[in-house]
């Protein structure tokens, strides 16, 4: 369970990722759209797992090395953004959110169940 100062600390990060990926995402990484749709941040506020979905990409795999790559440009921009409201610039970790893959795959899954015909309900 994570406390209200780590949330309250998650969301503005999320919402300051989310402000830096639409203005200056066509810069860090070309014909892609990034989408902040989680952020976790560990108790001591020192980390920041930060979970992305990808629009307009091949595979999600080679966008999250990209965002990867730029790591620590990243860090910096986000530093100058909430330098004023943190002792410390939590270092980031980004990860693939599989959340829409997973839905879209158990939606399939029940659709293949509900065209299967039941047997044993017309005795």
């Amino acid at each position: 369970m994570e406390s209200k100062r780590q949330l309250k600390f998650a969301r503005q990060i999320q919402k300051d990722l989310a402000d830096l990926f639409q203005q200056e995402g066509n810069s860090l990484f070309p014909n892609n759209f990034v989408t902040v749709t989680k952020v976790r941040v560990t108790p001591d506020l020192g980390m920041a797992r930060v979970y992305l979905s990808f629009l307009n990409t091949t595979t999600a795999q080679q966008a999250i090395n990209g965002v990867r790559a730029q790591q620590s440009e990243i860090r910096y921009k986000l530093g100058k953004r909430i330098k004023d409201q943190v002792r410390v610039i939590p270092e980031l970790e980004f990860f693939v959110d599989d959340t829409q893959e997973y839905v879209m795959k158990m939606n399939k899954l029940f659709d293949e169940i509900e065209k299967q015909p039941k047997s044993g309900d017309e005795e």
